[in-house]
Order: structure tokens, then sequence, then C-alpha cells
């Protein structure tokens, strides 16, 4: 359900572009990973792949199941509340597993949060955690490295410019594009997954903010 509404409606808000290496492949029970910059990012890439004919799985921060509505139709498509921190941190992990076995497509934001940044620019991806590696340890799974540009310019910032962006983006239209690359078979440590999948991700962002003409920021301190 979600990755619908994302294709109904992002159209209102943006215009969405989508290539593709010539070699990627969103097979069944695949680690779908992508930068995270923007509330409005994961609309782009779950539109993105709608157009691709596929419906991941999206891990998300729990709190989001608390939101009217969106909550139940996060639930109603069996979408996985991420936890971070106390008993129920490793539930996240458990569901991704069971829903790559039985095939879905698992769509996960390996930084574990957005940039802190007021501003509208693009900059690389920040450093992965380690849930990643530790999904493709349990299952074995392949990871289709996906980068995305220009959510930020639909709500980037703090709450009242993220409210306004996205009140006049209808207007604005901003450009976005999303770039998925070719599936990595990871194989190594989780030191060695990590900075793989992180690389993979990066070039794929980086395909995507100039097909979009965007000059990256420079990443802060600690990213």
């Amino acid at each position: 359900m979600p990755s619908r509404l994302a294709h109904a409606l992002l159209p209102a808000f943006g215009r969405l572009t989508v290539t593709a290496d010539r070699d990627a492949d969103l097979a069944p029970g695949s680690i779908v990973a992508a930068n995270h910059t923007s509330l409005a990012d994961p609309a782009v890439v779950l539109a993105a792949l709608h157009r691709l004919g596929a419906r991941p799985v999206v891990m998300a921060a729990a709190g989001l199941w608390r939101v009217p509505v969106l909550g139940r139709v996060l639930r109603a498509g069996h979408h996985i509340p991420v936890h971070r921190g106390g008993p129920r941190a490793a539930d996240a992990l458990d569901l991704a597993e069971t829903a790559l076995k039985r095939g879905h497509l698992v769509l996960i934001y390996a930084e574990g949060g957005i940039p802190t940044r007021k501003d509208a620019a693009e900059a690389p991806p920040g450093p992965f955690r380690s849930g990643l590696a530790r999904l493709v340890e349990r299952t074995g799974a392949p990871v289709v490295p996906v980068g995305q540009a220009g959510a930020r310019r639909i709500t980037s910032g703090g709450p009242v410019k993220q409210l306004a962006g996205a009140l006049t983006a209808p207007l604005r239209r901003p450009g976005l594009h999303v770039h998925v690359g070719a599936a990595l078979d990871p194989a190594g440590d989780r030191a060695a997954t990590t900075a793989l999948a992180h690389a993979a991700v990066t070039e794929a962002w980086r395909t995507a903010a100039a097909r979009l003409g965007e000059t990256p920021a420079p990443a802060p301190a600690g990213r």
C-alpha cells in the first residue's frame, strides 16, 4: 500500500526520474539499501521502485507506527518497525530475515537516521550502522544499492522549514532522481560488507545527484 500511495501522490510534489545499471536486478529476497537524507525520501524511493515493479517491505523507525493513518497503512503492509535500543531492538532483524526468506524485498536505511543539516543541498551518505551487515550475515541475501537525490528539496531542516517545503512543493515540483545499482554479493566480515555496501550506495547517490546537476555539500565532521 505505501508503494502504491507513493507512486500515486509523488507526482504532485516533484518530477521523478529513474535509472538503473544495465545489470541491476531487484530479485526476490534481496536487501535494498538506500541513502537517507530527508523525511520525504522513503516516498521517493518507493515510487521509483514501484515503477520498476518492486514492492519492498520497509524497515522504519517504530515511532511512525504511532502516527494516525500512517501507522495503519504500515501495519497493513507488514512493514518492519525498528525499535532503537531496549529489549525490542533485535526484533527488526528477525522480522526482516523472515520477510527475505519469504521472497520479499526489504528496504533498509543503513545510516539509521537523516542529516541534521538545515540546508537542502546534497551530501554523501553518512556512515552505515551494523544492521545491514548483520542481516546479510544471517541471510546471505544480495544487496541492491540505491541512490536518491532531490528529496531534500521537498523537506529538510527544522520542523517549520520542513512543513513549508512540503506545502510549497506542489508549486515548485523539484526534480527528483533515483538510481538503482547492480546487486552486490558481499563476502567477508561485517566491516567488509558495510564498506562495500556504503561505497556502492554512495556511487548510486553520485549518479542520482549528477542527473539533477546537484553540487554536493561537504559532509559534516564525523559523517
